[in-house]
């Protein structure tokens, strides 16, 4: 992993990536990829993070990532409400 990590490091160095923007893009990639793993949940990918949920919303915003297109495309229904079925609507 450093060998891959290091060769990446010469290639924006080489590109002519200033530090500061190769550290931004860095975190942006490195939080993204831990809310993606966490399927968008602030909580759990804060812990994994090792921040407090906070901080990670204010980077989030500071970055002014999108991650909606993390979140499950799925919603589970309120407890207690009663659908129907996808067979229950079929029309005969």
């Amino acid at each position: 992993m450093k060998e891959q990590l290091e060769k990446l490091v010469l290639q924006m160095y080489r590109s002519g990536i200033q530090y500061a923007e190769a550290v931004r893009q860095f975190q942006s990639v490195f939080i993204t990829s831990v809310l993606r793993e966490q399927r968008a949940n602030q909580v759990r990918a804060a812990q994994k993070l090792g921040m407090h949920r906070n901080t990670l919303r204010r980077i989030i915003r500071n970055f002014e990532l999108d991650i909606r297109p993390l979140r499950p495309s799925t919603r589970r229904a309120a407890p207690g409400l009663n659908l129907p079925t996808p067979h229950e609507l079929e029309i005969n």
